[in-house]
């Protein structure tokens, strides 16, 4: 399939725009189809970007179809980040360690490059938009799943002092706490947050999506400054909710993330940047106003 791949794309044409895509199942839910085409408009670039569902038992056959479609890379989103890092020929350092994936780029070769863009894209969102300075913060990060998996490795190179990975199952969170081979991170059961002293919490589950609380610790709240959620919506989360009851000082949602982390993989697919604020601010008018 890769030298039939390759041959497609050595033949392909410049008549119409780059093809890209992003893949997932469920997928109708999905905002990247506007976030990149706001970047492409920013920056000049002439693309095009679909939403892709791939059947849940069937996401390399997808990926290879839209190959030989004359694709150009993706976008990959829940279930597939484990199958995305098989399906890869060659994998990013970030990756690796995230034993995920959610950018694909089609080399002409026929190779496929993986990278993950999550925790890049979660920590531009913490240092740049909301100016928190992640040196020498102590992050409790609930959850030990796909989303966790991504941003382990950026927190730590962002020079946090220390990260707690809690999960309801402390299994998968001392394997993820393992796999990091850093002493700054330890995994451990939800019982641990009762002894966290947390400045900075993110939530990486999808719990509290339905109205349901975290039931999480009082004590947990006394030091920390920032309740993160990774997920978004028009409404905050119970999450949040939960932490502006606590009197958290500063409380915000996964919006600015999914754009930091698209335009990284903007930048891997087209070698520009595209400014993220103006692209931040139409998505939130958007989704305020119901659309």
């Amino acid at each position: 399939m890769n030298d039939e791949i390759a041959a497609m794309a050595s033949t392909e044409t410049l008549a119409g725009p780059d093809r890209y895509a992003v893949f997932g199942n469920p997928i109708s839910h999905s905002r990247s189809p506007a976030i990149h085409r706001m970047f492409a408009s920013q920056t000049g670039q002439a693309i095009s970007y679909e939403k892709r569902l791939a059947p849940l038992d069937g996401f390399a056959a997808a990926v290879d179809a839209y190959r030989l479609e004359g694709g150009r890379g993706c976008n990959v989103t829940v279930p597939f980040k484990l199958d995305a890092a098989r399906y890869a020929t060659a994998l990013s350092q970030r990756a690796r360690a995230a034993g995920a994936v959610n950018t694909l780029r089609f080399d002409a070769d026929g190779g496929c490059y993986g990278d993950n863009t999550d925790g890049a894209g979660l920590v531009a969102d913490l240092t740049q938009r909301l100016g928190l300075d992640l040196a020498g913060a102590r992050v409790a990060l609930l959850g030990a799943g796909g989303a966790a998996r991504g941003v382990v490795l950026p927190l730590l190179d962002a020079g946090v002092e220390s990260l707690l990975i809690v999960n309801r199952t402390a299994a998968r969170a001392l394997e993820l706490a393992s796999l990091a081979g850093d002493a700054r991170v330890v995994g451990a059961g939800l019982d641990a947050l009762g002894e966290a002293t947390a400045s900075v919490v993110i939530n990486a589950t999808s719990a509290g999506l339905d109205g349901s609380a975290l039931a999480l610790p009082a004590s947990l709240w006394d030091r920390v400054e920032l309740a993160y959620d990774m997920v978004y919506g028009r409404k905050p989360t119970a999450f949040m909710c939960e932490a502006t009851q606590r009197a958290c000082p500063r409380v915000a949602d996964g919006l600015g993330m999914l754009v930091e982390q698209a335009a990284e993989s903007f930048l891997l697919w087209r070698g520009v940047r595209p400014q993220t604020a103006p692209v931040y601010q139409a998505l939130r008018v958007a989704i305020d106003a119901g659309h």
